[in-house]
């Protein structure tokens, strides 16, 4: 069998092509953008192709028709005109302050105007770049290509820092000739995680076409499921093979762990590319975005805000503006955590145009959680996870009072982050986050026609309905038997009492004064 060669980190999509990589044909999307609009904006997480995108879209303003042999766009475009390209990229820095975004930004100028042999009279970094579009114009005779590669990085990297707003300015001042060198702009194309809403960073160019929730371009990144069989059937096999699974088998595990991100309602989803290549890679199912690092700016909006968990558990329903644009100045966090990739579109209410997120597969889920868990659990790593397979062990043999005393262990102290005020909220979405790491069916304030339970673990021979109190002084037992009275008045057991199941009540008490928890009656 000829040998096939995985693209894995591979951004630049000559270098792809020419080593006879396996590429997942997106020229049909390329030659639509290019020959039906002009300037266009698109968000998606990190690892998910904007890069060689980019690439593409540069390699095809550049008249390099030789690397599109074999490809959809081959066939469609007769002219192959060669433009000026200008490709800014800002993933490969990190800007924690205002002097290394000016450094960085300084670089990518000069080597333009070297290119285009350019005195620089002027130091800002707006009369620079128009004047490299001006020159690149009249030595051309030809209008300019302007890509943009991770615009936002350097706002997230500054993100609630004293620098975030001096990083956002200079960006404003870096782009506002855009808006004005119109006419001499063939092509403009933005990427980023988020859309920063706050005092717009593209001021002026209010005809940015968005095309991040269009359905015409909701597979333009990430391999579809009829992508990943027509481009990967050697791959699956030689996975299921190595796993002892049939292909059918390796499918759906697949599925489970990589695939269900949708970009707007009633598409098929899509699987994160990096993912799946290093799945095929390794030949195993293993957590491989994660493995790369969080977003330090994830990490600092939970710190932000966090107990916000109801924002992220359990199907949110969402209008749009709820989850498109990210301002800074706001309390809603949901933007920055749908547009990393941990939160995508499920489910769409077409009369009252309401989304539902939620976890795309169980790569994200189980990583996602474990973030918050490391943020806010004072146990070591290694001691977690531990405690968590001991909890699932525990649930299947319906070992209530084992479970609960890892949990107890694992909570006892109140995090620093956590004011006393917000243990309530705290000891209820820590609880949930231990049992969603188990893998079991886990809900938290599942609604019953009397009223809201707080934590309910499904697995597969037993129901567990925990019902979380706060003591607020009163004694344990008066409060454990309020709890397990409640379960019984809300009838909160009555929608599993056909499944046959074991069913266990359990009333948890926790300390209003941050000690953790204080017992538990079943």
């Amino acid at each position: 069998m000829e040998a096939r060669y995985l693209p894995i980190g591979i951004q630049d999509f000559e270098d792809l092509r020419r080593r006879g990589c396996i590429y997942v044909d997106k020229t049909s999307f390329v030659y639509k953008l290019v020959t039906e609009g002009k300037p266009y904006f698109l968000s998606r997480p990190r690892r998910f192709g904007k890069s060689l995108l980019l690439s593409t879209l540069e390699a095809y303003f550049l008249g390099k028709k030789e690397l599109f042999s074999g490809l959809a766009i081959e066939k469609l475009e007769k002219d192959w005109t060669q433009y000026p390209v200008l490709k800014i990229s800002f993933g490969a820095d990190n800007y924690p302050d205002l002097v290394s975004l000016k450094s960085a930004i300084n670089l990518m100028l000069s080597r333009y105007e070297k290119i285009f042999n350019i005195e620089v009279k002027d130091s800002r970094s707006a009369p620079r770049l128009n004047n490299i579009i001006m020159a690149a114009y009249e030595q051309t005779g030809k209008q300019v290509v302007i890509l943009i590669d991770e615009y936002d990085k350097p706002i997230l990297d500054a993100l609630y820092s004293e620098y975030e707003e001096e990083n956002r300015q200079e960006l404003r001042s870096f782009y506002s000739p855009l808006k004005d060198l119109d006419k001499y702009i063939r092509f403009l194309f933005i990427t980023g995680i988020t859309k920063v809403s706050h005092v717009n960073i593209f001021s002026g160019l209010n005809q940015l076409n968005d095309i991040s929730l269009s359905k015409d371009f909701s597979s333009l990144c990430g391999i579809s499921e009829s992508e990943l069989e027509e481009y990967f059937e050697p791959e699956i096999g030689a996975l299921a093979k190595e796993q002892e699974m049939t292909v059918a088998e390796a499918k759906e595990k697949l599925a489970l762990m990589y695939d269900g991100y949708h970009f707007t309602h009633n598409v098929e989803g899509v699987y994160n590319p990096f993912c799946l290549l290093k799945c095929f890679m390794e030949k195993d199912f293993g957590s491989y975005w994660f493995e790369s690092g969080t977003p330090s700016f994830l990490v600092k909006t939970l710190e932000k805000q966090p107990l916000a968990l109801s924002s992220i558990i359990n199907g949110r329903k969402a209008k749009e503006d709820q989850f498109k644009n990210y301002d800074p100045e706001s309390n809603n966090m949901l933007p920055v955590i749908y547009q990393s990739g941990y939160l995508t579109i499920k489910d769409f209410n077409k009369e009252r145009r309401v989304y539902t997120l939620d976890f795309p597969n169980r790569e994200i889920e189980e990583g996602f959680l474990n973030v918050l868990l490391k943020k806010f659990v004072k146990v070591p790593d290694d001691d977690m996870g531990l405690a968590v397979d001991n909890i699932y062990d525990a649930l299947e043999k319906n070992n209530v009072d084992k479970v609960l005393s890892i949990i107890k262990a694992a909570i006892a102290d109140l995090p620093t982050v956590v004011k006393k005020d917000m243990c309530e909220n705290y000891y209820e979405s820590v609880t949930h986050l231990i049992f969603r790491l188990t893998g079991f069916n886990v809900v938290s304030e599942l609604q019953s026609v009397a009223g809201r339970s707080d934590v309910i673990v499904t697995t597969k021979d037993s129901v567990f309905i925990f019902e979380l109190k706060m003591d607020k002084g009163r004694k344990f037992e008066e409060v454990a038997e309020e709890a397990l009275s409640q379960i019984d008045a809300n009838g909160y057991a009555e929608r599993f009492a056909v499944s046959g199941k074991a069913m266990f009540k359990v009333g948890v008490v926790f300390s209003s004064e941050g000690k953790g928890m204080v017992g538990w009656k079943y």
